[in-house]
């Protein structure tokens, strides 16, 4: 048996390592687009959760639409940077695609209790219905991970409806739900 030329191995190496070497030199021939696995825009859908996982997000349900998927890997770092700040959860409001209003204590008059604020979200699924109850407590359960630990928050929902009148007129009116959150979840 001939030696090989690029081989690493020592000559007296054995016919089983030899065979070993020229399978593994084979495998490492398969293309991986790298660029294309940590991309959230271009990544399959079946291997989503587990670039998400590679993120280190916190929840990730099968029910959510391919694009809230999307938003939450792509937003993921962004996210971990912020983590305990309002603009964390301002951001992981919008990766599920909720449309959201915080203003803390120190922002109402008179000011409130320190360490609070108050959330006013409104959501709608992707076809444009409101979101489900479950859905729902997900971005809840989002927003008590990124939110800073000392604080508490009050949470309303808007409902939004829309409605038209003839051709000329539209009406937007909104229904808020009051939810209080106080300690450990």
């Amino acid at each position: 048996m001939g030696v090989l030329v690029d081989s690493l191995l020592p000559p007296n190496s054995t016919p089983l390592e030899r065979t070993l070497e020229h399978v593994t030199l084979n495998a490492l021939d398969v293309p991986v687009p790298l660029r294309t696995l940590w991309n959230a825009d271009t990544i399959s859908g079946e291997l989503l959760p587990w670039l998400a996982w590679s993120l280190s997000l916190d929840s990730w349900k099968s029910y959510w639409s391919d694009t809230v998927k999307r938003n939450r890997v792509r937003q993921a770092i962004d996210i971990a940077r912020r983590k305990g700040t309002s603009q964390s959860v301002r951001d992981v409001a919008g990766a599920f695609g909720g449309a959201i209003s915080i203003r803390e204590w120190w922002q109402t008059e008179p000011k409130g209790v320190p360490h609070t604020f108050d959330v006013v979200l409104t959501l709608t699924g992707d076809d444009g219905a409101d979101a489900s109850a479950a859905y729902v407590d997900d971005v809840i359960a989002e927003i008590r991970r990124t939110k800073p630990a000392r604080s508490h928050f009050t949470f309303t929902q808007g409902l939004q409806a829309r409605g038209r009148v003839g051709v000329v007129a539209a009406a937007r009116p909104v229904a808020y739900a009051h939810l209080q959150f106080t300690g450990a979840a």
